[in-house]
């Protein structure tokens, strides 16, 4: 197979059908033909799995002021002010649009009538979370989604792996600007590699929670869009942030299912488990006078503090000491998945163990959603817009998607007259590779990565143990970029490309951090400097 690639032309592109990409695509689509690629189906990102609400300031005794106090506390003071300021004054009217949309919010009184139900979660000093039960993610997704299939201008199409950005070093008359006209993408049916172009390209890919063995990230959270952006040219930003969840459902035939922070919100405990010394013991008030409404980082040191000190495997999470009708009404969903795997959680605890949860770095971008490459924006998990920090407060991250989402479409339509027309760009070249017959090679790496990227780079640092898994590192780089250039691009191939780049990057980040903030916690400096800096890494 020679250069014969199919190429589409659209007014702008997004990359990633969750709520930062499905928000940006309809705020544009009123003027603009919008094309949205997913990686595999349209509800496959983060986006559907998100189980706990959206945050905004909602109530009358809660003010934007709390709410930004409350975000830079949790982001150890790494946060850029203007950034919270911004995002947490439009939340109210994010909130608003999704009940246009028909999100179906709880609401207090009966009937489903009256005011949304707010809830309380770690870190938040009021009742500030809207949410549907426990499966706000998938309410969210399933009414932008229909939102999106309803408009004519804008196309969605599944199953699409990008490759990377289509940027001046493609372009037929070599211009090597850094402006970005599109993505390549492999179509996963025929196994070909077209070209998408655009005046304006979206990246929001979601995060790289798949670099560690245990996360609640989805299969595809590998770093993708933090990958190409880093290739093409943009600067990245405070990627050793990677926030662990401390509750993920400890079972070795269910992997990564999230136990909402919300659980923890309603009066939840946390204990040692039976046959330990101090079984049936609250440990969390030994940690933090928040007990288990401390932050997400401090509450998943500590379960990684006992678990390692006692050679657990897990420790308990239990609500059943609250009237059983309470725990089903507030969590329907998991309530069902436990019992269906033997576990009545409005009688029993629930076993959990902490779980990478959360990518707080990302694609440096601004208020607008530029990125540093013309052309190209970025929205939701897969940046770093100032808003989290060291430490993501709950609940704030669909909040980001839906805020970025509008201010990248707001940028382009108010300029779109200054984006030009890409030019003609270069087909894509396979024609010097071949099927690959070692598959069994990037099982392997991929293994490998989450393996050290857990034991090495996980809640507690150090910096020999940061110094090995660079080193380890530096001895896949190579293996995966021979075997990128010798066989034809799969997902597979596509995806452990991006997750070794993505997890340098992280550790990259980490070594350069000579301090204990937030989510990075290192043995080697465990204190915290007087001025909280960006870790920010320049492609060379």
């Amino acid at each position: 197979m020679g250069a014969q690639d199919n190429q589409f032309h659209h007014d702008v592109i997004v990359v990633g059908s969750g709520a930062a990409g499905l928000t940006t695509a309809l705020a544009l689509a009123d003027k603009l033909k919008v094309l949205v690629l997913a990686k595999g189906s349209l509800t496959g990102g983060s986006t559907s799995w998100a189980q706990g609400g959206i945050a905004a300031v909602l109530d009358s005794g809660d003010t934007f002021e709390n709410h930004i106090r409350d975000t830079m506390v949790a982001g150890g003071g790494l946060n850029r002010q203007e950034t919270v300021e911004s995002v947490i004054e439009r939340a109210p009217h994010a909130i608003e649009k999704l009940v246009q949309l028909g999100v179906p919010f709880n609401t207090d009184g009966s009937e489903g009538k009256g005011a949304l139900h707010l809830t309380r979660e770690g870190g938040h000093s009021h009742r500030r979370i809207v949410h549907v039960a426990d499966a706000t993610g998938w309410a969210v997704q399933s009414a932008l989604l229909s939102a999106a299939e309803a408009n004519p201008n804008i196309t969605l199409v599944p199953d699409r792996a990008a490759i990377d950005l289509i940027t001046g070093k493609h372009e037929e008359r070599y211009s090597g600007s850094g402006r970005v006209w599109g993505v390549y993408a492999l179509n996963q049916k025929t196994g070909r590699v077209d070209s998408y172009t655009a005046r304006a390209t979206v990246l929001a890919t979601g995060g790289a929670g798949r670099c560690y063995v245990f996360s609640t990230a989805p299969r595809g959270a590998t770093g993708d869009g933090i990958a190409m952006a880093w290739r093409a040219g943009a600067r990245v930003s405070n990627m050793e942030m990677m926030q662990f969840h401390p509750t993920c459902l400890y079972n070795l035939e269910v992997k990564n299912f999230l136990i909402t922070e919300a659980v923890r919100g309603e009066g939840g405990h946390l204990k040692l488990p039976p046959g330990t010394v101090g079984e049936g013991e609250r440990f969390m008030p030994r940690f933090d006078e928040r007990a288990e409404l401390a932050p997400r980082d401090i509450v998943a040191r500590a379960m990684d503090h006992e678990i390692k000190r006692l050679g657990l495997d897990y420790v308990h999470l239990d609500i059943s000491h609250k009237p059983p009708e309470f725990v089903r009404e507030h969590f329907p969903m998991i309530n069902e998945k436990l019992l269906g795997l033997g576990i009545d959680m409005t009688k029993e605890p629930i076993p959990v163990v902490p779980a990478q949860h959360y990518t707080c770095g990302g694609v440096m971008i601004d208020l607008k959603g530029r990125t540093d490459l013309p052309g190209l924006y970025a929205a939701g998990e897969c940046t770093e817009s100032g808003l989290h920090g060291a430490n993501r407060l709950a609940s704030n991250s669909l909040l980001e998607c839906f805020v970025f989402g509008e201010a990248a479409a707001a940028d382009i339509l108010e300029n779109w007259d200054n984006f030009k027309e890409p030019p003609a760009v270069r087909q894509w070249d396979s024609s010097r590779v071949s099927d690959s017959d070692e598959e069994v090679v990037i099982k392997q790496n991929w293994t490998e990565i989450r393996r050290f990227m857990w034991n090495y780079v996980g809640i507690v640092r150090t910096t020999k143990r940061l110094e090995r898994a660079q080193h380890r590192i530096r001895l896949l780089e190579e293996e995966v970029a021979e075997y990128y250039r010798h066989f034809r691009v799969s997902t597979d191939l596509i995806e452990l490309r991006n997750l070794l780049q993505t997890a340098d990057l992280i550790v990259r980040s980490a070594l350069n951090r000579h301090e204990s903030r937030g989510l990075h916690y290192t043995l080697d400096h465990p204190e915290t400097m007087s001025e909280a800096q960006d870790t920010i890494l320049v492609p060379r």
